[in-house]
């Protein structure tokens, strides 16, 4: 899945609402809530940069240049796949 936490740290200091930081202490014991933080950071990162490529790359293929998709992604892969099934029966 990835490195989650390791060796190599630097502290940094944040600010939290207080009830977030009551929340964390209380339910994540002392020795664990920086790697809890940090997994929770990396997570939220990840998702921050899947939804700006999502925005950038929205209208990247043009309906003039994929007319194979006009009619949806769907039926464009079954129509592969058929035509892949079709060709494997034929070759036995």
């Amino acid at each position: 899945m990835g490195r989650l936490y390791d060796d190599r740290t630097k502290q940094a200091n944040f600010t939290l609402p207080e009830d977030l930081l009551a929340e964390l202490k209380r339910t994540i014991p002392k020795g664990e809530q920086s790697k809890v933080v940090s997994e929770a950071l990396r997570n939220e990162l990840k998702r921050i940069k899947f939804k700006k490529a999502l925005q950038t790359s929205f209208g990247a293929w043009k309906d003039e240049q994929h007319p194979e998709l006009a009619k949806g992604p769907r039926r464009f892969v079954r129509s592969l796949r058929k035509s892949r099934r079709l060709k494997r029966l034929a070759g036995r």
